[in-house]
């Protein structure tokens, strides 16, 4: 049987060699050009309470933000773990407890209490994702400026700040004046946060970049459309300073508001059976020219609520610029959007003016919103419970990554999807005050707090009933501690602030410090 050899000639068995080339370079180059994972935009906004169109107010105005909730899922009670920046910005993006790191306060950088932690955007950098921060992030009162710290592990370059002056172009005069006045009579300042401060409030009529919440949106849109066609995913986290002290906003945002017209907080007392001592006052105190609280007239409290809600505007339309450059880039479509506040506040409320430094409802709740582009019936909103521990491992879950072991916190990612479904059974938050430390959970139906002193016996005890709270702010007004119908359900709380913030002697090691401030 004779085998006839087929000859092919060699220009076709070229062709052929180089088609299949071509065609395996096409397909290496598709892949390339595949991004490995969704893109992560955090936007955070300092001392931002629940105050927006989206959770039911009707007078603050806050249309981007209300947009926005439209396209995603609004949590209505998502709880930090500490009502201060530091302490709680550090739990969000580790997922570790204060009681954890033993972070209470200001002035310690998470890496000196837990050298080995892994930062929710270390974590993604790590993963291969550009980190970027810009603005108020981390925040330890740094010996600069606020915000200025940063965390070289957790970002792929330096935090980038603005560069305008924390303080309003008329306030910064006022304060330059009083610095130079305290230096000529000799007087020393060993923290420049201890420095005389300017007003409390600055209106100047300037376009929104001339202060540092417009400067830092520019930043940020200046980085999302300089990313267009580009395929490395990126963790982008974004940090507003207003509403905080001072509050600084460009003219217009004012201009919404006539504080004649703004009704002031109806309950300017502590709650009934709660001690004095855990309502604070505020910083507000220390600003120039502030008049002492007891002497406050009606009119200058609604000037001072108009100028929170002048801030509120203009974070809302700086996140909204940040959101808009978002979807300009061609990003938006695979892109996790997260919108939070670092705690609640009060403007008025229990008669305090421009603090949270506590343990009640409005102290410890706040705004926060998600997107994913997955996010199939969009605009709901989940009444479960949740705490911010839970964002970090929520957005790996999300993005495909693995969940570090160190994480505190639990995926909330099922309930984008299901958001009657059962998240946690509580959220707990803490902080020490007048050297106490309290400690308190938050359930469907109650808060209840405990006060302890450094032996760890309990010297004080809150409950407020919250089963039929319809109300928008969720204030607490009645302590019902003493109450005898609600003895049973005091055991199993209090069973669950010992299971999951338990005293130990060395808790008070973790005591703040307080800082002594002169009074302008």
């Amino acid at each position: 049987m004779s085998i006839k050899v087929l000859k092919i000639p060699a220009r076709l068995i070229a062709g052929w060699l180089g088609l299949a080339v071509l065609l395996c370079i096409g397909t290496l180059g598709q892949a390339a050009e595949e991004q490995a994972g969704p893109n992560v935009l955090l936007i955070m906004s300092d001392d931002l309470r629940p105050q927006l169109g989206c959770y039911g107010d009707t007078v603050v105005k806050t249309p981007h933000l209300d947009a926005f909730a439209e396209e995603a899922l609004l949590f209505e009670n998502a709880y930090v773990q500490s009502a201060i920046c530091s302490p709680s910005r550090n739990s969000m993006l580790s997922s570790l407890r204060p009681h954890t790191t033993g972070l209470h306060g200001f002035g310690t950088k998470l890496r000196e209490k837990r050298p080995d932690v892994v930062t929710l955007p270390q974590h993604f950098k790590r993963n291969g994702y550009h980190s970027k921060a810009l603005g108020k992030i981390f925040h330890i009162y740094a010996e600069s400026m606020l915000g200025s710290e940063n965390d070289p592990l957790s970002w792929s370059e330096p935090l980038q700040l603005p560069t305008v002056p924390v303080w309003g172009p008329e306030q910064n005069q006022i304060r330059n004046r009083l610095i130079d006045e305290a230096i000529a009579r000799g007087e020393t300042f060993s923290h420049p946060h201890d420095w005389p401060r300017g007003r409390t409030w600055d209106d100047s009529d300037v376009p929104d970049e001339m202060m540092q919440d417009g400067e830092t949106a520019k930043m940020a849109e200046d980085f999302l459309l300089e990313r267009k066609g580009n395929k490395e995913p990126f963790f982008l986290a974004v940090g507003f300073l207003r509403p905080h002290l001072p509050f600084n906003a460009p003219k217009k945002y004012w201009d919404l508001y006539d504080p004649s017209k703004l009704k002031l907080p109806e309950f300017r007392e502590v709650p009934a059976g709660s001690p004095p001592w855990t309502v604070n006052q505020g910083i507000v105190k220390s600003y120039y020219e502030m008049p002492p609280f007891e002497s406050l007239d009606e009119a200058f409290l609604q000037k001072y609520l108009q100028a929170y809600l002048a801030c509120a505007s203009y974070v809302d339309a700086s996140a909204g610029r940040v959101l808009a450059a978002l979807k300009e880039s061609g990003h938006a479509e695979n892109t996790i959007v997260i919108f939070v506040g670092d705690h609640g506040y009060q403007v008025g409320e229990y008669n305090s003016w421009g603090h949270k430094h506590a343990n009640f409802e409005i102290s410890t709740r706040a705004p926060l919103i998600v997107s994913t582009p997955s996010l199939k019936k969009p605009g709901r909103k989940t009444s479960q419970v949740t705490e911010f521990l839970d964002i970090y491992p929520s957005l790996c879950e999300l993005a495909g990554l693995p969940i570090p072991s160190q994480v505190e916190g639990e995926s909330f990612a099922k309930l984008l999807e299901e958001p009657a479904a059962r998240q946690k059974r509580a959220a707990f938050s803490e902080m020490f005050r007048r050297g106490r430390y309290g400690r308190t959970v938050r359930t469907d139906h109650f808060r209840y707090t405990e006060w302890l002193g450094r032996g760890g016996k309990i010297q004080e005890r809150e409950l407020f009933d919250h089963t039929n709270d319809q109300s928008v702010d969720k204030l607490e007004t009645v302590n019902v501690v003493e109450e005898p119908q609600y003895a049973d359900d005091l055991a199993r709380l209090s069973e669950q602030l010992q299971q999951t913030l338990p005293f130990h002697p060395k808790l008070f090691d973790s005591q703040p410090q307080p800082r002594k401030r002169k009074q302008n």
